[in-house]
């Protein structure tokens, strides 16, 4: 594991100010565990990487990615910020038009969706093909319409130097073959390109990513197309606790300078008006550090020389995240302590390196490894930078999912999302 912090309890967020008093009354009100988002932090997050982005190139849009965290209510921030959405079935392509994106500001990824698209394409949503069955799936379906008009994207294999062969998009070789067979058909045009690719978060991979898609614009269209999707993987803001376990994090300038920079460069002779759309799709990017989550130790056990502490939380509450880094915490002793288990009584855990583990029955639960500091039954941690692949990710596994609440930009807490009850998780099982 990497190295941590001396003090890794310490968030070093003055806009986070955690207490007893405050995490008793969530608990009282809304259960525990509990997401808390921070709607103040997430759209002062969204606007400036916006911003950021704009100031190299004007044309520039923000597609919030829904897999990463499609909570309705964050959703429905990034449309009131003028952001569009980003989705890979129809789940959330019905729950972007239920929170209310227009057609024309939803964007259709995804590896398998060839079944899902037809109300996308009929209403003028961009679709991004992904290989070349898609590819026949749509010029055949906008053959059998002939009076609508039909524009798709093509979502485009990379090779950044990255270690592995990435799964998503057609291969370079492909392209002249699915432009070919799309253009066959009159009602059909191709509008832009598109990539994705995981895992390849720095600098030098996302100006690589921009080279190529430009080139490709320049081999395939003819003047320019109407977008350019660079996709997602940028690092976002976080807590300096997870930041000092990377070894370089790009801020927003340095990622617009690899990117929207070199697109304004590329089309600088171009009238405006021609000069193509360009997108990319944060999700962790966005969300990340505005989610926390508070859970509760409810025991603490030494077993063979080891400390663990019980809490009553997962790591698929968590994330990923919590399985590569030590997420930022922040412990808050209860208090007073509880009445079964006094603080005096138990023994002196302060110089104690402590697992936090969950309470599912499998031994790579671990939440967070060697925590130093004291710790018994009824302290509540409250876990940062959770808010991309925590709440999407949660299975139906041993316990149902927890609450999640906002903090409006005046403090007080609403309830965005009940916890989930018996009835919800077997409302699809048959009994008899």
């Amino acid at each position: 594991m990497p190295e941590t912090p001396e003090n890794p309890e310490i968030m070093n967020n003055p806009e986070t100010l955690w207490n007893p008093d405050l995490l008793r009354d969530l608990e009282r009100r809304f259960g525990c565990p509990l997401y808390v988002l921070d709607e103040a932090a997430f759209r002062k997050n969204a606007l400036r990487f916006t911003a950021v982005m704009r100031a190299r190139y004007p044309k520039y849009r923000l597609s919030y990615s829904f897999k990463t965290n499609y909570t309705p209510y964050v959703c429905s921030l990034v449309r009131d910020l003028g952001g569009d959405a980003e989705v890979v079935s129809d789940l959330e392509y019905e729950l972007a038009c239920r929170v209310g994106f227009p057609p024309e500001r939803i964007i259709f990824n995804g590896p398998d969706k060839m079944g899902e698209i037809a109300p996308a394409l009929l209403s003028g949503s961009r679709v991004n093909a992904d290989h070349l069955p898609e590819v026949a799936w749509i010029a055949d379906f906008a053959r059998r319409h002939p009076d609508t008009s039909f524009s798709v994207g093509l979502r485009v294999n990379l090779d950044l130097g990255q270690p592995f062969v990435s799964r998503f998009g057609l291969d370079p070789e492909d392209l002249p073959q699915a432009f070919a067979r799309l253009r066959r058909v009159p009602n059909l045009s191709v509008a832009g390109l598109h990539c994705h690719i995981s895992r390849c978060r720095g600098l030098e991979a996302w100006r690589r990513r921009t080279e190529i898609l430009l080139s490709l614009a320049d081999r395939f269209f003819p003047d320019s197309p109407e977008y350019l999707d660079l996709g997602s993987g940028m690092f976002g803001d976080m807590e300096p606790a997870l930041a000092s376990q990377f070894s370089d994090v790009p801020s927003y300038e340095d990622y617009a300078d690899q990117t929207a920079a070199l697109v304004a460069e590329h089309y600088r002779n171009l009238p405006e008006d021609r000069k193509p759309v360009l997108l990319t799709e944060p999700g962790t990017t966005l969300i990340n550090r505005y989610v926390s989550l508070i859970a509760r130790v409810d025991a603490v056990k030494r077993v063979r020389g080891k400390t663990l502490a019980v809490l009553n939380c997962s790591e698929h509450n968590l994330g990923e995240t919590c399985t590569l880094k030590q997420l930022p915490l922040r412990v808050v002793p209860a208090d007073p302590p509880p009445e079964e288990a006094p603080r005096e009584s138990l023994p002196d855990l302060r110089w104690d390196r402590t697992d936090l583990v969950g309470y599912t029955c499998l031994e790579q639960d671990v939440l967070y490894r060697d925590y130093a500091g004291s710790l018994v039954p009824g302290d509540y941690v409250v876990f940062g930078n959770v808010g991309g692949y925590s709440v999407v990710y949660k299975p139906p596994f041993i316990r149902p999912g927890c609450a999640m609440v906002v903090r409006k930009p005046g403090g007080e807490f609403a309830l965005i999302k009940r916890a989930e009850t018996f009835e919800d998780i077997f409302a699809t099982w048959s009994f008899s």
